[in-house]
């Protein structure tokens, strides 16, 4: 049972990051595995390390190089291309996994017959195998054979993609691939492989280590970054119409929507972006209202969304203008009870 691990690599040379990375995965304990890097136009070091993996693991690492820089999805993409094995799955070039990890995951497939498998990962800020406290990426209710309901519960908790395992006609036979030049590429198409799927399972354990740091895109904080989020939530939304979803998931695509495309980027942008600008925030909310414009009727969007959140929505519905004084006065006296 092979298994193909495909690596976006841009710009991962310093402090070590890619080779620690690079380390755990030819140093993993399952022996048929291939590690395609894809090389996304780095200027650093980081070609040059991945080659030197290549020639020293000849019958593991194959690197690929993008003709343009591609961004992670446009990476993906091509190493989906050279991916031969019967299993596909995705590893941040910062990211990690415990050296038996891909082997306990596929075991678990075996023993199941599950065509996507998962595990847990734990958030960490230094190059470890000692984990930290696990966050649950998914959660037992969602395993087994798949029915409406486990899908709809997966809709709107699907956990990361990069801790997933895919057998490969979930990913590879799927006409939809990841955009190009954007980041938040995975929240694009997660919901199109996962309703592929007929039976899922993951291991209750951190296996996947996910590094913090300054660089992580997570991190940063920009109108164009912000961007390339809605247009993530743009593009889930189109691949389930394209793909005769959204209306049977409807309810759970719209909460996901507006949490995607609307509520996380409105609240980072009136966080991390100066100087503010009503315009910007103003056709945010059109496009939210327009795409959606029962939203904060959603039964999801009700129930798991903060009161304090959902009053920011109200307010910012109302009056884009209203919305920004009243958050900027409250920042002020928040930061002023602080001193």
């Amino acid at each position: 049972m092979t298994l193909s691990i495909i690596v976006p690599v841009y710009n991962m040379a310093s402090d070590d990051k890619l080779s620690f990375c690079m380390d755990s995965l030819v140093n993993q304990t399952l022996e048929d595995m291939e590690i395609i890097a894809v090389n996304d136009c780095s200027t650093d070091d980081s070609l040059a390390i991945l080659k030197d993996y290549e020639i020293r693991f000849p019958d593991r690492v194959r690197v690929y190089s993008t003709p343009e820089n591609l961004h992670q999805g446009g990476a993906k993409n091509l190493g989906m291309e050279k991916a031969s094995g019967e299993w596909i799955g995705f590893m941040d070039a910062d990211d990690w996994m415990v050296p038996d990890g891909y082997k306990r995951m596929l075991k678990l497939a075996m023993d199941t017959g599950a065509d996507m498998v998962g595990c847990d990962y734990c958030m960490v800020g230094e190059h470890t195998f000692v984990p930290t406290e696990g966050a649950h990426n998914n959660h037992p209710d969602q395993t087994g054979v798949l029915d409406d309901g486990k899908y709809r519960s997966l809709i709107l908790d699907a956990g990361s993609l990069v801790v997933k395992l895919y057998r490969r006609e979930i990913v590879i036979d799927c006409p939809s691939r990841f955009p190009e030049k954007i980041f938040y590429e995975d929240n694009a198409l997660a919901n199109t492989w996962m309703l592929r799927a007929r039976h899922f399972e993951y291991v209750d354990e951190p296996l996947y280590f996910y590094y913090q740091h300054d660089s992580s895109t997570v991190h940063i904080i920009n109108p164009d970054r912000l961007k390339d989020r809605m247009e993530a939530g743009r593009i889930m939304i189109d691949e389930a119409g394209k793909h005769g979803y959204l209306d049977r998931y409807h309810d759970e695509l719209e909460y996901s929507f507006a949490r995607l495309f609307y509520l996380n980027t409105l609240m980072s942008y009136m966080i991390g972006v100066r100087p503010r600008r009503a315009g910007w925030v103003r056709r945010l909310g059109d496009e939210m209202r327009e795409t959606f414009p029962d939203f904060e009727s959603n039964k999801y969007f009700v129930e798991k969304v903060h009161p304090e959140e959902r009053k920011w929505t109200r307010m910012q519905q109302k009056s884009t203008v209203g919305f920004m004084c009243a958050y900027i006065l409250k920042s002020i006296y928040r930061g002023m009870r602080k001193r």
